[in-house]
């Protein structure tokens, strides 16, 4: 969990990460996620940065801080942040995939035969 890449800022990968964790159950509803010192010192990255993917993550209530004791996956968490993965798909990497099939000259027909199969 310490590879990062250029094409988006770091504290983006670290909340998708932890958001992987919420959308695989790795990380249940009410259970604690890991601390963002701990996240800082294993990713050797500034705690703000932690703080900062954790606030994406509450913002859409997936997560809840509680004060004293850290952060939780969010009663409904998983749904809400289904949700937000959804419509994120939709708007923003859908339209892409889009354009690709048709300048690929694909119909729906080709897609859905072949149905993630390599030929």
């Amino acid at each position: 969990m310490n590879q990062f890449n250029d094409s988006q800022p770091i504290f983006v990968q670290i909340s998708e990460r932890i958001a992987d964790m919420i959308l695989s159950q790795t990380a249940k509803e009410g259970e604690a996620l890991p601390s963002v010192r701990q996240i800082a010192g294993e990713l050797s990255v500034n705690p703000l940065t932690v703080t900062r993917a954790f606030q994406s993550l509450v913002d859409i209530g997936a997560v809840e801080s509680r004060r004293g004791m850290g952060m939780y996956v969010a009663d409904g968490g998983r749904e809400k942040l289904l949700a937000h993965e959804r419509q994120k798909f939709l708007s923003e990497e859908w339209p892409r995939v889009v354009a690709r099939i048709g300048a690929l000259g694909l119909d729906l027909e080709q897609l859905l035969k072949q149905g993630g199969k390599d030929e």
